[in-house]
């Protein structure tokens, strides 16, 4: 988003007096959060409960943000640029009312790339006021792959980065157990605190870090498994962007759009509230011993619809996910599949689940939000994974046939990953078709996108290109690569031929 030549971009001058106030104090509060990632998300989630716990005097920290990647680093500079503040707009329906709130959220006062400034984020774990880590790296971001260390350059997978920054930590302060940190990630991954801390000691020992180290973050390092569930989708639509900033008088290369809706479920004792006072403040936060119903619902189906949807809306040509679900026939089959495949498969109760699902149909159909397909789209290989496969597993297995509709998505997904590589200056990007032709990014894990655009060229075709494509083959190929999957997925019975003959009718299926 590029500023306006009859707007200021946003600047502590352009804010309210009280505003001006708090942005102040945040410049002045101690370094307490480390957060790695700088998506929308968490500007529009974690970043705006700090806001709030800060406003409510019950906290007093700040937050030295990193990028997940090095693709982000650019976006440091144009958030130091607003001096950190940035526009979170709430909008849509709460207890069947509209709302449309906005607020300047003030919470970064430093700002750290790890990939050019190697040395200067290792100096943060030095840092005594440091207490929490947050992320949101996606669930491709938390994963265990091997490499090499090599002391004093930068390392790009999270884990792995995480374990050496832990280590400066434990080799400043020692064993100290007062300098343990609470770990918050919130990755959509099934037990991501546990799993972070598994991949965190795995690269420790891989790396020789040794037995105390180990020692000290099994015991004093609280990696807290979570779950995370707001709508946030970003940046408005250039329209409503321009007819927002000219009504506010100012530019926001960071305004960020959500729901009224959220909830924060920690898997911890109640305790820690003293620590992170987010219950305390007043905020829909639940610190509980188990968070696998609250994941199970939240996962499969919130999360499960909008990965089950994206492919088919983008196919045909839908662009938010209002849109599609305003769509009679394409809204009624997300709703009959999460009723008659996703809830069927759970093991909650039915009723209990149908009125979750309720409630997120309606915020499907907010009015404000135009939660974009193609967001949703970004790294869907790893969402199908985590959100539809096991449920896909389950329901064949208790029903002893394949969940027709969750098949069909997969089908979709196939197609719509039938991509080319596309050269766009110097990066190598992956383009598919919809199918009337209309061309799409496909953004997503760039080995995974080239194995697959190999499958779909050992095929036939690939996209854009003319020719008949062996469906068949493509899916055995797809479907049996363990290095995409992780597993086999041609060993699931049906599986691959009822993905072939959906491939074969894809065209007829929503007409």
């Amino acid at each position: 988003m590029t500023t306006s030549k009859t707007q200021p971009l946003l600047r502590p001058h352009l804010t309210s007096e009280n505003e001006r106030r708090q942005h102040e104090v945040i410049r002045q509060q101690p370094l307490k959060i480390l957060q790695i990632g700088d998506g929308n998300f968490l500007r529009g989630f974690v970043d705006w409960m700090i806001h709030e716990m800060n406003a409510s005097g019950k906290y007093h920290g700040s937050v030295v943000l990193t990028p997940a990647t090095p693709r982000g680093a650019h976006r440091l500079e144009k958030m130091a640029n607003q001096e950190g503040l940035y526009t979170l707009l709430q909008q849509g329906l709460q207890h069947g009312k509209k709302v449309e709130q906005r607020q300047l959220i003030s919470v970064f006062r430093d700002y750290v790339n790890p990939y050019g400034e190697w040395e200067r984020f290792l100096q943060l774990a030095e840092l005594e006021s440091l207490d929490v880590i947050v992320s949101n790296t996606t669930e491709s971001g938390l994963a265990y792959v091997e490499l090499d260390y090599v002391p004093g350059e930068p390392i790009v997978n999270f884990p792995a980065r995480l374990a050496v920054f832990l280590h400066r930590r434990f080799e400043t302060f020692g064993a100290d157990p007062k300098r343990g940190l609470m770990i918050l990630p919130c990755e959509l991954v099934e037990n991501n605190g546990d799993l972070l801390k598994t991949y965190v000691l795995r690269y420790a020992r891989a790396f020789g870090f040794g037995d105390d180290f180990c020692e000290w973050v099994e015991q004093h390092q609280l990696f807290l498994n979570n779950l995370v569930d707001r709508i946030v989708t970003g940046m408005p639509e250039p329209g409503e962007y321009a007819r927002l900033t000219n009504s506010w008088g100012y530019e926001d290369q960071f305004l960020t759009s959500a729901e009224p809706y959220y909830i924060w479920v920690i898997q911890g004792d109640s305790s820690f509230d003293r620590r992170l006072p987010l219950v305390r403040s007043g905020l829909h936060v639940k610190w509980v011993p188990d968070l696998a119903p609250y994941r199970q619902r939240k996962v499969h189906i919130l999360n499960g619809a909008h990965t089950l949807m994206m492919p088919v809306g983008l196919l045909y040509g839908k662009s938010t996910v209002r849109q599609l679900m305003e769509d009679e026939q394409l809204g009624n089959w997300v709703k009959q599949s999460i009723a008659d495949e996703v809830i069927p498969s759970l093991g909650l109760p039915p009723e209990e689940l149908q009125r979750y699902a309720d409630e997120t149909f309606e915020r499907f159909y907010n009015p404000y939000l135009e939660h974009r397909l193609l967001d949703i789209a970004m790294n869907s290989l790893s969402k199908w994974q985590a959100r539809l496969l096991p449920v896909l597993k389950a329901y064949t297995a208790k029903q002893q046939q394949l969940p027709q509709q969750l098949v069909r998505s997969l089908s979709a997904l196939l197609l719509l990953y039938k991509v080319e590589p596309v050269e766009q200056g110097e990066q190598l990007c992956f383009r598919s078709l919809t199918m009337d032709g209309q061309p799409l990014e496909i953004r997503d894990n760039a080995e995974w996108l080239q194995r697959l655009y190999s499958h779909w060229q050992q095929s036939g075709t690939s996209a854009g290109q003319d020719g008949q494509v062996d469906y068949e083959r493509a899916v055995v190929q797809i479907l049996s690569d363990t290095t995409i999957w992780q597993e086999d997925l041609t060993q699931i019975p049906g599986l691959a031929e009822q993905v072939t003959f959906n491939l074969n009718h894809m065209g007829a299926q929503w007409s």
